[in-house]
Protein backbone atom coordinates (compact mmCIF):
# COMPACT_ATOMS: atom_id res chain seq x y z
CA UNK A 1 0.00 0.00 0.00
CA UNK A 2 1.54 3.16 -1.25
CA UNK A 3 2.35 5.88 1.92
CA UNK A 4 0.98 9.16 1.46
CA UNK A 5 3.29 12.19 0.52
CA UNK A 6 2.90 15.76 1.58
CA UNK A 7 1.22 16.82 -1.23
CA UNK A 8 -1.94 14.09 -0.04
CA UNK A 9 -1.92 15.45 3.49
CA UNK A 10 -1.89 19.21 2.58
CA UNK A 11 -5.05 18.14 -0.12
CA UNK A 12 -6.45 16.27 2.80
CA UNK A 13 -6.22 19.08 5.03
CA UNK A 14 -7.79 21.51 2.41
CA UNK A 15 -10.90 19.07 1.98
CA UNK A 16 -11.33 19.34 5.91
CA UNK A 17 -10.97 23.01 5.89
CA UNK A 18 -13.35 23.70 3.50
CA UNK A 19 -16.01 20.63 4.78
CA UNK A 20 -15.96 21.54 8.62
CA UNK A 21 -14.40 25.15 8.15
CA UNK A 22 -11.54 26.43 10.70
CA UNK A 23 -13.56 26.92 13.73
CA UNK A 24 -15.19 23.45 13.80
CA UNK A 25 -11.49 21.42 13.39
CA UNK A 26 -10.11 22.03 16.91
CA UNK A 27 -13.38 20.62 18.89
CA UNK A 28 -13.76 18.03 16.03
CA UNK A 29 -9.81 16.93 16.69
CA UNK A 30 -9.84 17.07 20.19
CA UNK A 31 -13.18 14.67 19.59
CA UNK A 32 -11.44 12.21 17.87
CA UNK A 33 -8.91 12.42 20.16
CA UNK A 34 -11.28 11.82 23.54
CA UNK A 35 -12.64 9.03 21.43
CA UNK A 36 -9.47 6.93 20.60
CA UNK A 37 -8.39 7.53 24.47
CA UNK A 38 -11.89 6.16 25.36
CA UNK A 39 -11.37 3.13 23.20
CA UNK A 40 -7.82 2.12 24.07
CA UNK A 41 -8.17 2.49 28.32
CA UNK A 42 -11.49 -0.32 26.97
CA UNK A 43 -9.55 -2.25 24.98
CA UNK A 44 -6.92 -2.44 27.39
CA UNK A 45 -9.23 -3.71 29.83
CA UNK A 46 -10.78 -6.15 27.63
CA UNK A 47 -7.17 -7.78 27.48
CA UNK A 48 -6.31 -7.15 31.24
CA UNK A 49 -9.67 -8.80 32.29
CA UNK A 50 -8.71 -11.99 29.43
CA UNK A 51 -5.39 -12.02 31.26
CA UNK A 52 -6.51 -12.53 34.73
CA UNK A 53 -9.32 -15.12 33.63
CA UNK A 54 -6.28 -16.91 32.12
CA UNK A 55 -4.73 -16.75 35.30
CA UNK A 56 -8.00 -17.64 37.67
CA UNK A 57 -8.21 -20.67 35.43
CA UNK A 58 -4.66 -22.08 36.05
CA UNK A 59 -4.54 -21.26 39.73
CA UNK A 60 -8.05 -22.86 40.06
CA UNK A 61 -7.82 -26.55 37.82
CA UNK A 62 -9.35 -28.11 41.05
CA UNK A 63 -12.64 -25.69 41.85
CA UNK A 64 -13.72 -25.93 37.58
CA UNK A 65 -13.41 -29.87 38.24
CA UNK A 66 -16.14 -30.22 41.45
CA UNK A 67 -19.25 -29.87 39.32
CA UNK A 68 -22.04 -29.75 42.08
CA UNK A 69 -23.59 -33.16 42.24
CA UNK A 70 -26.13 -33.46 38.86
CA UNK A 71 -29.91 -34.35 39.48
CA UNK A 72 -31.65 -36.91 38.33
CA UNK A 73 -31.16 -38.51 34.76
CA UNK A 74 -33.71 -37.60 32.06
CA UNK A 75 -34.59 -41.16 31.70
CA UNK A 76 -35.27 -41.19 35.12
CA UNK A 77 -37.43 -38.47 35.15
CA UNK A 78 -39.06 -39.94 32.37
CA UNK A 79 -39.75 -43.10 34.30
CA UNK A 80 -41.14 -40.99 37.60
CA UNK A 81 -43.11 -38.82 35.17
CA UNK A 82 -44.84 -41.79 33.78
CA UNK A 83 -45.71 -43.47 37.31
CA UNK A 84 -46.82 -40.12 38.42
CA UNK A 85 -49.12 -40.11 35.29
CA UNK A 86 -50.54 -44.12 35.82
CA UNK A 87 -51.16 -43.17 39.48
CA UNK A 88 -53.58 -40.17 38.47
CA UNK A 89 -54.92 -41.96 35.52
CA UNK A 90 -55.68 -44.64 38.13
CA UNK A 91 -56.99 -42.50 40.86
CA UNK A 92 -59.15 -40.31 37.95
CA UNK A 93 -60.90 -44.23 36.51
CA UNK A 94 -63.34 -43.97 39.88
CA UNK A 95 -64.17 -41.07 39.63
CA UNK A 96 -64.54 -40.74 36.12
CA UNK A 97 -66.84 -43.78 36.63
CA UNK A 98 -69.12 -42.93 39.58
CA UNK A 99 -69.84 -39.93 37.78
CA UNK A 100 -70.78 -41.27 34.93
CA UNK A 101 -73.48 -44.17 36.75
CA UNK A 102 -75.03 -40.61 38.38
CA UNK A 103 -75.62 -39.36 34.95
CA UNK A 104 -77.20 -42.89 33.65
CA UNK A 105 -78.84 -44.63 36.23
CA UNK A 106 -79.84 -48.02 35.65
Amino acid sequence: MPTLGPMEWILILLVLVLLFGAKKLPDTAKALGQSLRMFKKETSKLSDEEADDAVRAKTEPAAAAQLPPAGPSVEERLRTLEEENRRLKESQAPVSAQAQNERNPG
